[in-house]
Parts: C-alpha cells; sequence; structure tokens
C-alpha cells in the first residue's frame, strides 16, 4: 500500500499545481500584529476548553468516513488508542498553539476570533497526536513499563507490539485532522511541511540517542567508555529529538496560521526557541542529579542508566585523566557505591556553580536574541518569553 508520506507529497505536488492555476489571495486570512495591550477575557486555550475538544475528534478519527467498512472491525481499537494515550499529560505542547496565536492577532471585522481560536486549539491537538505517536514508539525501543501513571500502551496484554503498529495510526491522525480541517486554508501546505520536517528531525533524534545508549552498553565500565560523550553529540540529541517538535512547532504552526510570512521572522523564532528548548534539557538533566525528589517527585536516575546528559558531558570537559578514568569506569552502574563515587566527583568538579554561570548566561543572551527579533516585528516578545517563563530556573 501506498504510504502516509508518500500520499502526502502527491497531495502537496497536487496542491501546488492548484495553486498555480487557482487566482492568489490578496489578503491573508488573518493579519499579523502587534499584540492587544488587553487581552481577550476567557481565552479558549486554556487547559478544559482545550480538552474538551478531544472526545469529538476521536470520535471523528475512529470513524474515518473513507474506511466505513472497517468500523465494524476496527473503530473501537482506534478509540481506546487514542483515549488511552493522547490525553494524560499537560499538553504544553498542544495548549502553545492557541495560546501562541491569540498573542499574534486580535479582532477585527474580517476576523472572527473565536473561530480561529478554535481552529488553533484544533490544530493543537495535532501536536499532541504527534507527541504520543513518539511516545507510544519510544516506550517499546525503551522497554519502558508504566507511562503517565499507567502501564504503557505496548504492555497492555491485548495490545503487544502491535503498538508499533497503532504507533503509526496516531501518526496518520495528524494528517487526517489537517486535510479535515485546514485543507481550503492557504497555509494549508505550511502545516503540512512543518509537521514532515519536524517529525524527520525527530525521529533523527531519537535514533541518535537510541545509538549513543546502545554504543554505551556495550563498552560500559571499561576505560575510555565515555569517549563518545560530548557537547556537539548531546546537542544534537537534544535539539532533534526534543527542541525542534516541543519548543519549535507549537510556535510556527501558530505563525503559519496567522498569515507571517517573513522568513526572517521564522528563523528568528527558530533560533530562539531551539535555545530554550537547550536550556529546557540542560535544567532537567541538573534536576535529575541534584534536584530533590521531594519537590520534582522522581529519584534521577540519569547516573544508573548511563545517559549522555549535560552533567556528565560538562564533567569530563572539566575533570582531569585520572578523574575522567574514575567516571568510565562506575558510569552507568545501578550499585549505589558507584553512584556515590560519580556523584562525588561532580560535587569535586563544581557542576553545581558551572551550572548556574551556564544558567545565568543563557538568560542574557536570550533576552538579547528575544529583543533583536521582536523589535519593530510582527511577533510580540511575549510568544517567546512565555515559554521562557515557564522553564526559567524550574525546580521540578
Amino acid at each position: 500500500f501506498t504510504s502516509t508520506r508518500e500520499t502526502i507529497h502527491h497531495s502537496l505536488v497536487m496542491r501546488r499545481c492548484l495553486q498555480k492555476l487557482l487566482p492568489r489571495r490578496s489578503v491573508p486570512l488573518v493579519t499579523p500584529v502587534r499584540l492587544l495591550s488587553s487581552p481577550p477575557t476567557d481565552p479558549p486555550s486554556d487547559q478544559s476548553s482545550f480538552l474538551s475538544l478531544f472526545p469529538s475528534l476521536a470520535t471523528s478519527l475512529s470513524n474515518d468516513p473513507t474506511t466505513q467498512d472497517l468500523h465494524p472491525h476496527l473503530s473501537s481499537h482506534i478509540s481506546s488508542l487514542l483515549h488511552y494515550t493522547v490525553p494524560g499529560g499537560k499538553m504544553n505542547r498542544g495548549l502553545s498553539v492557541p495560546a501562541t496565536f491569540q498573542l499574534l492577532v486580535q479582532p477585527s471585522p474580517t476576523n472572527t476570533t473565536s473561530q480561529q481560536l478554535h481552529l488553533a486549539s484544533v490544530l493543537g491537538w495535532t501536536v499532541e497526536l504527534l507527541q504520543a505517536f513518539f511516545l507510544v514508539a519510544d516506550d517499546i525501543m525503551d522497554e519502558s513499563v508504566t507511562r503517565r501513571g499507567q502501564p504503557c500502551w505496548y504492555k497492555k496484554q491485548e495490545i503487544g507490539l502491535g503498538a508499533f503498529n497503532d504507533s503509526i495510526i496516531l501518526e496518520t491522525c495528524v494528517y487526517s485532522i489537517i486535510r479535515n480541517h485546514f485543507r481550503s486554508e492557504p497555509y494549508y501546505l505550511d502545516l503540512l511541511e512543518n509537521m514532515l520536517e519536524v517529525t524527520k528531525f525527530t525521529t533523527y533524534g531519537q535514533s541518535l540517542d537510541t545509538l549513543s545508549a546502545h554504543n554505551f552498553t556495550q563498552v560500559k565500565g571499561q576505560p575510555n567508555s565515555l569517549e563518545s560523550f560530548d557537547m556537539s553529540r548531546y546537542t544534537a540529541i537534544v535539539k532533534y529529538k526534543t527542541s525542534y517538535y516541543s519548543f519549535y512547532l507549537p510556535v510556527v504552526l501558530a505563525m503559519n496560521m496567522a498569515g507571517i510570512k517573513d522568513q526572517e521572522l521564522f528563523e528568528g523564532a527558530k533560533t530562539i526557541l531551539l535555545e530554550i528548548g537547550h536550556y529546557f534539557q540542560v535544567t532537567d538533566d541538573f534536576l535529575d542529579c541534584f534536584g530533590d525528589p521531594a519537590v520534582t517527585g522522581k529519584v534521577g536516575t540519569d547516573i544508573q542508566d548511563g545517559k549522555c546528559s549535560w552533567i556528565v558531558v560538562k564533567a569530563l570537559e572539566k575533570a582531569s585523566d585520572e578523574q575522567k578514568n574514575i567516571l568510565a569506569l562506575h558510569y552507568g552502574s545501578h550499585k549505589e557505591e558507584d553512584v556515590k563515587v560519580v556523584k562525588d566527583l561532580y560535587d569535586q568538579l563544581g557542576l553545581v556553580e558551572i551550572y548556574k554561570t551556564y544558567e545565568s548566561g543563557f538568560y542574557t543572551d536570550i533576552m538579547e536574541h528575544i529583543e533583536k527579533v521582536c523589535a519593530g516585528k510582527a511577533v510580540p516578545k511575549e510568544v517567546f518569553t512565555t515559554f521562557l517563563n515557564k522553564v526559567y530556573k524550574r525546580t521540578k
């Protein structure tokens, strides 16, 4: 059968041909403007309103009108898949789409804000579906046991490794929603290209992370076992596995929906959001090792799991040859005495202070970038500071 990506590629080609034949719109559907001094009250981007859209979307996806003969056999399974794997998290990625869109547009005689915000929320659910696709597949590869306080989808007795195919079903749902709700919009192609690009990048990042973990497992406990753990590898894993889809994707979707065309703005937004994503992961790595479990809600295991984390990379940058050898011999072990050796070495190297210096420098740099990109432009700085305020100096 034809793959999802081949079908989408064919649709993109056909769409471009039609666009050349049909007259272009002289005015974008939504004009990009600066943030209102007083945002509209009762925004539909709050969590409860956002969540209220999911049941109808799930029903529509479970009863695909193009495959009515499959409904008696498959609709119940797809419905269970969607309800089990998609909602249940914090939904920050999905909520960021309508929240960002609301910052980019204001009411006008030609723009029905409530209707457009509803569409932005629907678009937000495509990001949550993409997240579910990644997580279901990731849990299989990592042999995880639980996800969001319940057994992983593949761990359910009636599912098993069929969960891999189910993850692909979740990916197709992304494009079903975009096609059903946005096909007539002038930014339809942009949304498809955003999704295809970010999905590709995320799978590259996942591959690099998996290969890094596998290669370390082969030499764990041996001298020079940490040679491949450097900042170049770490930065690439974070950028492609996490930052693109968690930080960049929600904003670029909202920008395209808002009718923004300035490529310089897109590039500036990408730089800022990938930097915030990098900082987010660095903080996550720091809290895994130095955070208070009573606050974070979990006991860190990056040392035991042999993760290529920012902490071990910075330790290797500062360590002497003797200290590097100690790390190589003890890193990746679940024995308490080995973990203690590693943590004691981290303390000797002053990694808490190194992190604080990095965090302070990051904030100064990112604020300069935000001011530069947003000066007199169609993107208000609140688009970026909203993300920044959620992650800066967090303790969990």
